[in-house]
């Protein structure tokens, strides 16, 4: 790492080394969570984050996993600090949105890390942290990701509760947890997971406390912070000074065919610091849109456009966000309040977010950001009885178009900006479920046209072959994603259904739960991403690369 002029009073290979060492244990965690899981969602798709935080609750470092989880973690675990003293063998449980979480499937484990040399420490010298997606945490409909008229049709909430205390598991809470659940056994694994990776964790970082001294290895978690703020408000301070506005919509209603429901953003820069203002958005949708979303995932995407900015090589951590200040309104569209209904926040209204940041962005640094992608993670859960007569359910997010940007075209059909996931492979879905895949292919023409086309969206149709539930949840259905600099924008998102017996196709609203029979089929296609250029535009025009 070459020391950044303004970072003096720091050792900058010993913050490289500390910046790859505490990721590494991240990953580590990460790799231990993927092999105990049994859903497909985690060990497949790897619909989970970890990361490891400090003794008061400030993000170290993370695990290249996905952005939503990591960047609204921090508000998550100080809903767990401020409410338990941790000690050693303790692993707490959170997911509740109005304490810090997101949507309800995404459970958040904490688990404290004492310096292994001072038998009896009172005070934790770090916090190691997963949050897995579950494939279902109750509710009324299979997945837990279907339009609810509040947050208590959704799911399980859950206060920070501790499921593991001085290392034995509290029996009861773990009773109470998969009683609320469908598929106790698959819940029960990958809560089991997410104790196992804190396991790893809190080991890896004795093993390191045990090299260097635990009051060492804090105060270099401490440089690497201040080390990522400094570089981060060098880049700020790079910025214009000025206002600048944005914004965009999600589709209302509880179909997603109401109003449009506006997300709008003023970035104010001034001397080294940004102001990202939300105030202006929309009241909360109380009419069963499930598109609110909490205070955590707006912060979140204001964190993944910073990081976006910095020099390649800059640390993920709290740093990012020591020189910005994130308002917004309690009871608005992107800082909920209970008990609106949640659960296409942290997955949608997330990437109508990034959106809404990265538009802004464009506006402070024209020819230098991209078309929007896709604009939707098209979330897609079913669930229902085998002829055996266990339940199964499952959960999946798809990809899209990424949009083009000043120098390249956009890429086909995958997971862009707040998702970081994997597909579920054919082979694994059809041999741990009752289902049929069709058809797997790119939409070929979804992306934007311009002098550098948008990427195209996918499509994939499934065949049941025993009753199901499904929920179908997407935006960007009545318009596509944007394009930029007169590109023009990616096709919308559509999804079909052909009940058993019937012989052609019909549509499906973009949010929507469904009762079929074995042997109907579904079929969605997913946005293109916005195009860049107009049409025609030689190619010298566009930036240098």
């Amino acid at each position: 790492m070459t020391e950044e002029p303004g970072t003096r009073g720091f050792d900058p290979l010993a913050v490289e080394i500390h910046q790859h060492l505490f990721a590494a244990v991240a990953e580590e965690m990460g790799v231990a969570l993927q092999r105990s899981a049994f859903s497909a969602n985690v060990k497949e798709r790897l619909d989970f984050s970890c990361a490891v935080f400090g003794p008061d609750g400030e993000l170290v470092a993370q695990a290249a996993h996905l952005p939503v989880h990591l960047g609204a973690t921090p508000l998550s675990v100080e809903a767990i600090l401020s409410t338990h003293a941790l000690r050693p063998g303790d692993v707490a449980f959170q997911n509740d949105p109005f304490g810090g979480g997101t949507h309800l499937p995404d459970i958040t484990a904490v688990a404290p890390v004492f310096d292994p040399e001072e038998p009896g420490a009172r005070r934790p010298s770090f916090h190691v942290v997963s949050r897995a997606h579950h494939a279902d945490v109750g509710g009324a409909f299979p997945g837990s990701m279907a339009p609810a008229r509040d947050v208590h049709g959704e799911g399980l909430r859950l206060p920070p509760v501790r499921i593991v205390r001085e290392g034995r598991v509290d029996d009861d809470l773990l009773a109470l947890f998969l009683a609320n659940v469908r598929v106790p056994g698959e819940r029960r694994a990958d809560l089991f997971a997410q104790i196992a990776a804190a396991k790893v964790g809190v080991e890896r970082l004795q093993d390191l406390c045990r090299c260097s001294g635990a009051s060492h290895l804090e105060a270099r978690g401490r440089d690497l912070v201040r080390w990522t703020a400094e570089v981060t408000r060098r880049r700020l301070a790079e910025l214009p000074t000025g206002t600048w506005h944005f914004t965009d919509h999600v589709e209302g209603g509880a179909d997603g065919r109401g109003a449009p429901l506006p997300i709008d953003l003023e970035i104010r820069s001034q001397d080294g610091r940004l102001v990202f203002d939300f105030r202006g958005t929309v009241d909360q949708a109380m009419d069963g849109a499930p598109v609110n979303t909490t205070r955590a995932v707006t912060v979140s995407a204001v964190f993944y456009g910073l990081r976006l900015l910095l020099p390649a090589g800059t640390p993920t951590n709290a740093g990012v966000l020591e020189h910005v200040e994130v308002l917004t309104r309690p009871g608005s569209l992107c800082d909920a309040a209970y008990p609106a209904p949640v659960a296409a926040g942290n997955v949608e209204t997330s990437q109508r977010l990034t959106d809404v940041v990265l538009g802004a962005l464009a506006g402070i640094l024209p020819g230098e950001l991209p078309a929007a992608s896709a604009g939707t993670m098209s979330n897609l859960s079913f669930g229902g009885v085998r002829s055996g007569g266990a339940a199964f359910t499952h959960y999946e997010t798809h990809g899209g178009g990424a949009g083009a940007g000043p120098r390249r075209a956009g890429a086909h059909a995958l997971q862009t900006h707040m998702t970081n996931t994997r597909n579920t492979p054919v082979e694994a879905l059809e041999a741990e479920l009752p289902v049929r895949v069709l058809r797997q292919t790119v939409r070929r023409g979804s992306g934007g046209a311009g002098a550098r086309p948008g990427g195209d969206g996918l499509t994939r149709r499934l065949r049941f072959e025993t009753d199901v539930r499904l929920s179908w949840m997407s935006e960007r259905a009545s318009r596509g994603p944007y394009g930029l600099a007169g590109g023009g924008a990616g096709a919308p998102s559509e999804a079909f259904v052909r009940p058993a017996g019937a012989l052609v196709d019909g549509p499906v609203d973009p949010k929507a739960t469904l009762d079929l029979d074995a042997g109907s089929e579904f079929e969605l296609r997913t946005p293109g991403g916005g195009g860049h250029g107009a049409a025609g535009e030689s190619e010298e025009s566009a930036p240098d690369a």
